[in-house]
């Protein structure tokens, strides 16, 4: 479909690796301890012989077991079920918390803190731990233990984190819950998880204005029986909650009155620690089930080699706790005893500099930011970012969605001064991790990805499992890793239909992804949302590229619609700048474009104008739920969605 002069193919290289930067990384030490000269040598290792990789892995971190492993890789069940660290005892937070008590590492910083009212608090591995086993004690002393579920609603604060670890320091299943669902995807979950009680706060501030959290709890809690105790955080001085006595707690009353030692459970190294709710093609959450030895070890591996986290440095991700990210960093860091940063609020907010104020003031080394939030940032011009010393930035990471070409020039000229690197990061809840990832080794064009990670067997595909180049195709996973979801949560056919089934032994991850001449790695969209019009497949990302650079469109979404001769043609909806005038001779300049970029075969139906897209409350556009509501069929579930009028909006485009 595309010629090599096209997106993403035929661009300049517009960053190279640092000679002193790779002979000073993690990855480069541990090549030179295995006597590996060569980054691609490693790679193909690390994806034919995994046993040997992923214990080296394990041995580099220095993860310790109560009880040793028997065997790291049992393939028996099949790839689709691999059974890791096998006979394994091993509890996470004995490697994140425990270990590091009496050693240098306790007094560095393992958690720093700021609202968006300016408040601080760092707290110390030490302190971390203490406040971990006051949890921990406060989770016991109600009657909870190893097996249960706890769900997690909480802002960037640290009692989100403190939860989260005192929850799998007792045993305990960690159900974490995107801070902008309403009560009725809260309930869902829950439900799925059989949660036994849910830890919550009671307003979250945000552009100055709280807004409402555990009226949410309380109203999902109507349909959930399962919920037994409501654990809530003080945040915003609240009053006239809703209080039910014998069920609810205030944080400051239960926790603070514990001891601050605690035991950690001796769990098995496969016992599940976490459920992580993916969307789900059919409209319903599925819960992606992870172990001790699993998503966090692979959480670690991706900071710790691609990325270069050192223990030295402070990692701040842009991100939820009920997203990947969120537990990503915690686990990632935590291991290396490196430190995170969180941040309660708006990042353009209250004046339009506070993310470059949290980097320069908070020693930042890893940023972590999303396409869609670079965009905003952009609107702001160079002089907020030139306010601030950025010099302790090492890398930027990239999450979310795919690139604009001129979001991410901005991005690596005005923040990193075309000096250092963005490291695109794509994987999913299902993967503990990246799939395909940057680092400090292969040279990067705008956009791209490096490759795939270490130890994933990754490759780009079309039917029948054949792999192609220089073309779009399907992006799979063709052997196991340790992050990989045992399954998904009492739905084991539902995880085969949706990752196993299209293409024989290979992992199918549902991204439409291209490898360009000098092989770096580009993810252009969901394959699901692909559009195959008379049976050549285009991304909708590729053809909102186009209608985006021009200059009186914002934003746009294609998506896929019926055709009675090509089986399903192109349809857009646009958001044209506030001077644009929104008829047809616009219409006509948009369509010229698309077929002057595409070919006619593209050429959309319709192109229609709305104020504003429905998207994700963290910025996705949700393309599904368009296409559904164009088409008059159920959205399914829309507990994500920020502005329920935006779906009004499609239907009344014109």
């Amino acid at each position: 479909m595309f010629k090599n002069d096209e997106y993403p193919f035929g661009q300049e290289i517009a960053w190279r690796p640092n000679s002193k930067w790779i002979a000073e990384s993690n990855l480069q030490r541990f090549m030179n301890k295995h006597g590996i000269t060569k980054y691609d040598t490693l790679y193909q290792r690390s994806i034919k012989d995994a046993g040997w990789f992923w214990t080296e892995i394990l041995n580099e971190l220095k993860i310790k077991f109560y009880q040793p492993y028997s065997q790291v890789l049992d393939l028996s069940g099949g790839i689709q079920f691999p059974r890791w660290c096998v006979d394994g005892k091993m509890n996470i937070i004995h490697n994140m918390l425990d270990k590091w008590q009496g050693t240098d590492v306790q007094n560095r910083a393992a958690l720093r803190w700021e609202s968006e009212e300016g408040d601080t608090r760092i707290l110390t591995y030490v302190d971390l731990n203490r406040e971990v086993c006051r949890c921990a004690n406060a989770l016991r002393y109600i009657g909870l233990g190893k097996g249960d579920a706890v769900a997690l609603y909480l802002p960037m604060i640290p009692e989100s984190v403190i939860s989260f670890l005192a929850i799998i320091k007792i045993g305990g299943i960690v159900l974490p819950i995107f801070t902008g669902y309403n009560h009725s995807a809260i309930a869902t979950r829950l439900a799925d998880a059989g949660a036994k009680a849910v830890i919550t706060t009671d307003r979250v501030i945000y552009r100055g204005k709280t807004l409402p959290m555990k009226r949410n709890i309380d109203d999902a809690l109507k349909v959930v029986p399962s919920v037994e105790h409501v654990i809530v955080v003080n945040r915003a001085g609240a009053r006239g909650l809703h209080w039910k006595v014998g069920r609810d707690y205030w944080w400051s009353e239960l926790v603070s009155s514990q001891s601050m030692k605690a035991e950690t459970e001796r769990t098995e190294a496969e016992d599940t620690l976490l459920i992580m709710h993916t969307a789900g093609t059919d409209g319903r959450p599925k819960g992606a089930v992870h172990t001790h030895c699993g998503f966090p070890i692979k959480a670690a591996l991706d900071m710790y080699h691609p990325m270069d986290l050192k223990p030295q440095d402070t990692v701040f991700w842009i991100t939820d706790m009920g997203g990947m990210m969120g537990p990503w960093q915690v686990f990632g860091a935590m291991l290396i005893g490196a430190t995170i940063t969180l941040y309660d609020g708006a990042f353009d907010f209250p004046t339009v500099d506070r993310l470059w104020m949290l980097v320069e003031s908070h020693n930042i080394t890893h940023l972590g930011v999303s396409p869609t939030l670079t965009k905003e940032l952009k609107k702001h011009g160079k002089e907020p970012v030139q306010r601030h010393n950025l010099s302790s930035l090492r890398m930027i990471g990239s999450t979310g969605n795919p690139w604009d070409l001129e979001s991410w020039n901005w991005l690596f000229e005005t923040v990193l001064n075309r000096e250092k690197p963005i490291f695109n990061y794509s994987g999913g809840m299902e993967i503990g991790g990246g799939i395909v990832g940057g680092n400090f080794f292969k040279p990067l064009k705008p956009g791209a990805f490096s490759g795939p990670v270490v130890g994933m067997n990754s490759d780009v595909v079309v039917e029948g499992g054949r792999p192609i180049r220089g073309a779009v195709g399907e992006l799979v996973i063709r052997g196991p890793w340790i992050g990989m979801t045992r399954s998904f949560w009492k739905d084991r056919q539902s995880y085969l239909d949706t990752h196993w089934s299209k293409f024989k032994n290979c992992w199918r991850n549902g991204d439409l992804t291209a490898i360009d001449e000098d092989g770096l790695w580009y993810i252009l969209g969901r394959s699901d949302d692909t559009i195959k019009v008379d049976g050549n497949p285009i991304g909708p990302a590729e053809t909102e590229a186009v209608l985006n650079n021009h200059e009186w469109i914002e934003e746009s979404v294609a998506i896929g619609v019926p055709h009675p001769m090509k089986t399903e043609e192109v349809m857009v909806f646009c958001v044209p700048t506030p001077n644009a005038e929104q008829d047809d001779s616009l219409r006509d300049v948009l369509k010229k474009r698309l077929v002057d970029q595409l070919g006619k075969l593209f050429e959309p139906r319709e192109i229609k104008f709305v104020t504003a897209l429905p998207k994700t409350r963290n910025g996705k556009v949700m393309r599904s739920l368009i296409k559904a509501v164009y088409l008059g069929e159920n959205p399914g579930d829309i507990g994500n969605l920020e502005n329920i009028a935006t779906m009004d909006a499609i239907r009344q485009a014109k």
